[in-house]
Protein backbone atom coordinates (compact mmCIF):
# COMPACT_ATOMS: atom_id res chain seq x y z
CA UNK A 1 0.00 0.00 0.00
CA UNK A 2 2.74 2.42 0.93
CA UNK A 3 5.43 2.51 -1.66
CA UNK A 4 8.70 4.22 -0.97
CA UNK A 5 11.14 4.67 -3.76
CA UNK A 6 14.58 3.24 -3.14
CA UNK A 7 16.16 6.71 -3.35
CA UNK A 8 13.99 7.99 -0.48
CA UNK A 9 14.76 4.88 1.60
CA UNK A 10 18.50 5.46 1.20
CA UNK A 11 18.33 9.14 2.21
CA UNK A 12 16.22 8.28 5.25
CA UNK A 13 18.71 5.64 6.39
CA UNK A 14 21.65 8.01 5.89
CA UNK A 15 19.90 10.74 7.89
CA UNK A 16 19.52 8.37 10.87
CA UNK A 17 23.27 7.94 11.37
CA UNK A 18 24.07 11.43 12.71
CA UNK A 19 21.23 11.06 15.23
CA UNK A 20 22.84 7.90 16.57
CA UNK A 21 26.25 9.55 16.78
CA UNK A 22 24.92 12.61 18.59
CA UNK A 23 23.07 10.35 21.04
CA UNK A 24 26.29 8.50 21.81
CA UNK A 25 28.16 11.78 22.30
CA UNK A 26 25.42 13.07 24.62
CA UNK A 27 25.49 9.81 26.61
CA UNK A 28 29.30 10.01 26.90
CA UNK A 29 29.09 13.64 28.00
CA UNK A 30 26.50 12.76 30.63
CA UNK A 31 28.71 9.97 31.96
CA UNK A 32 31.73 12.30 32.19
CA UNK A 33 29.58 14.92 33.98
CA UNK A 34 28.28 12.32 36.47
CA UNK A 35 31.80 11.02 37.10
CA UNK A 36 33.31 14.46 37.71
CA UNK A 37 30.53 15.88 39.88
CA UNK A 38 29.08 12.85 41.67
CA UNK A 39 31.22 9.71 41.64
CA UNK A 40 34.68 11.24 42.12
CA UNK A 41 33.80 13.52 45.09
CA UNK A 42 31.94 10.66 46.81
CA UNK A 43 34.97 8.38 46.48
CA UNK A 44 37.17 11.13 47.89
CA UNK A 45 34.91 11.55 50.94
CA UNK A 46 34.79 7.79 51.44
CA UNK A 47 38.60 7.57 51.32
CA UNK A 48 38.94 10.41 53.87
CA UNK A 49 36.45 8.67 56.20
CA UNK A 50 38.34 5.38 55.90
CA UNK A 51 41.59 7.17 56.81
CA UNK A 52 39.86 8.82 59.78
CA UNK A 53 38.66 5.43 61.05
CA UNK A 54 42.04 3.76 60.61
CA UNK A 55 43.77 6.56 62.58
CA UNK A 56 41.40 6.39 65.57
CA UNK A 57 43.15 5.71 68.85
CA UNK A 58 42.41 5.53 72.55
CA UNK A 59 41.89 8.99 74.03
CA UNK A 60 40.52 10.64 70.86
CA UNK A 61 37.44 12.82 71.31
CA UNK A 62 34.87 12.10 68.62
CA UNK A 63 31.38 12.98 67.54
CA UNK A 64 29.12 10.22 66.29
CA UNK A 65 26.62 10.41 63.43
CA UNK A 66 23.88 10.44 66.07
CA UNK A 67 25.34 13.62 67.60
CA UNK A 68 26.81 11.99 70.72
CA UNK A 69 30.17 13.36 71.86
CA UNK A 70 32.60 11.21 73.78
CA UNK A 71 36.12 10.01 74.40
CA UNK A 72 37.35 6.71 72.95
CA UNK A 73 38.36 4.37 75.78
CA UNK A 74 38.75 1.09 73.92
CA UNK A 75 38.86 -0.12 70.31
CA UNK A 76 37.74 -3.71 69.65
CA UNK A 77 37.94 -4.60 65.95
CA UNK A 78 35.03 -2.89 64.20
CA UNK A 79 33.66 -1.50 67.49
CA UNK A 80 34.77 1.17 69.91
CA UNK A 81 33.79 2.00 73.47
CA UNK A 82 32.97 5.64 74.03
CA UNK A 83 33.04 7.31 77.45
CA UNK A 84 30.15 9.74 77.38
CA UNK A 85 30.09 10.56 81.09
CA UNK A 86 32.17 9.58 84.14
CA UNK A 87 29.86 6.63 84.78
CA UNK A 88 28.56 5.90 81.28
CA UNK A 89 30.29 4.01 78.48
CA UNK A 90 28.60 3.14 75.18
CA UNK A 91 29.67 0.73 72.45
CA UNK A 92 29.42 1.85 68.80
CA UNK A 93 30.44 0.59 65.40
CA UNK A 94 33.55 2.35 64.16
CA UNK A 95 31.91 3.56 60.96
CA UNK A 96 29.39 5.57 63.03
CA UNK A 97 32.15 8.07 63.86
CA UNK A 98 31.48 11.36 62.13
CA UNK A 99 34.53 13.40 63.08
CA UNK A 100 37.49 13.54 65.43
CA UNK A 101 37.44 16.64 67.62
CA UNK A 102 40.41 18.60 68.97
CA UNK A 103 41.53 17.58 72.48
CA UNK A 104 39.64 19.38 75.23
CA UNK A 105 36.50 20.08 73.19
CA UNK A 106 34.22 18.02 75.42
CA UNK A 107 35.32 19.82 78.61
CA UNK A 108 34.84 23.19 76.89
CA UNK A 109 31.21 22.46 76.07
Amino acid sequence: MFFISSAQAQTTAAAGDPGLMSSLIMFGGLFIFMYLFIIRPQRKRQKEHTNLLSNLSKGDEVTMTSGILGKVTKIEGDYLVLEVNDKLELKFQKNAVHAVLPKGTIKAI
